[in-house]
């Protein structure tokens, strides 16, 4: 299965992560440094709590940091895909309630990152619009660029997991 789509028109990102709401960051596995070049993101200890939507080895975090991985295309996603984007959210809702420091991380960090993030949002009362314009303000422009993920956080990622899995 392939987790990336090339984009060349999609810019790295400016920094390895932003934090959009106190506690609660999005990131990818490279930036553009200040040298204009791009520059590999290694997590070590830096948070309590690290989300993976695209496994890449040797990117971290230390070992006695949570890690929780669920490899997903920047793309259509079936019921279990969308089940598990869920499930991810509420952890990291879970973990900012407990004062911990959570990284949701994909590869430039903008679409499935922005996924979870955003459905982290809704869950704590924002609507999809704000949760959207609140990620692109404090992560990119670029961020949820993937029409489709708007889309299932407008109809809300329940509602769209119960859609694909009865398209199934």
């Amino acid at each position: 299965m392939r987790t990336r789509r090339k984009q060349p028109d999609v810019p790295a990102p400016q920094h390895p992560w932003d934090e959009v709401v106190p506690g609660l960051f999005m990131g990818g596995h490279e930036f553009r440094g200040r040298s204009g070049q791009l520059e590999t993101v290694v997590v070590r200890d830096e948070f309590d709590l690290v989300q993976t939507l695209l496994r890449l080895p040797g990117y971290g975090p230390d070992a006695g940091v949570e890690h929780q991985v669920w490899p997903i295309p920047d793309g259509p996603l079936d019921g279990t895909q969308l089940a598990g984007v869920i499930r991810l959210a509420e952890a990291a809702c879970d973990a900012l309630d407990a004062g911990r420091r959570v990284l949701v991380r994909c590869y430039h960090g903008y679409n499935r990152s922005g996924l979870v993030v955003a459905h982290a949002l809704v869950r704590r009362g924002r609507s999809a619009e704000e949760a959207i314009r609140l990620i692109r303000a404090r992560r990119s422009s670029w961020a949820l660029h993937n029409e489709l993920f708007e889309e299932y956080l407008r109809a809300g990622l329940p509602t769209a997991r119960l859609l694909e899995e009865l398209a199934e």
